[in-house]
């Protein structure tokens, strides 16, 4: 399927495609892959995990601005994190006020074990595709992270 740039409805059309592929692909993974912590995480407090798993030692007024969500949300999030052994609290030895968060060791390793077992699949799942359905996958990938950018652009204006 080719989309001329300059159709009048190439971007909304191309738009409702590309969400729809990407949303089955998140949710097929999500049936085959299943989640880390399956029984233990609500998707509010998944998110603060991939939050602090790539940015460890983050203050909780920082993750709060960068999940969008009030201070307060994210410290109750943070409490039941903390309750559960996902997420640690430290406070920041510059300023006592301010609570920077880990993820505890054993959670990083369950983690690490889940997206080392959903990449596997992934993988043994583009095996099972030609090689130009694989070459054009790999070909898109950097423009999907330009996406992304562009996403993060239009949420900050």
């Amino acid at each position: 399927m080719t989309y001329p740039h300059d159709a009048p409805d190439h971007d909304l059309r191309l738009a409702e495609s590309l969400v729809e592929a990407l949303g089955s692909v998140r949710r097929q993974m999500r049936r085959t892959a299943g989640r880390p912590m399956p029984s233990l995480l609500s998707g509010s407090q998944i998110e603060l995990v991939r939050l602090v798993r790539r940015q460890p030692g983050i203050a909780v007024s920082e993750a709060a601005g960068a999940l969008w969500q009030a201070g307060n949300t994210v410290s109750t999030l943070v409490r039941q994190l903390a309750e559960a052994g996902v997420q640690r609290r430290e406070s920041d030895p510059a300023d006592r006020r301010v609570a920077r968060l880990h993820v505890t060791g054993a959670a990083r390793r369950r983690i690490e074990g889940w997206r080392d077992h959903r990449t596997e699949l992934t993988a043994q799942a583009l095996g099972r595709l030609s090689a130009d359905d694989a070459r054009m996958l790999a070909t898109a990938v950097p423009a999907l992270n330009r996406l992304v950018g562009a996403l993060q652009d239009l949420e900050e204006t």
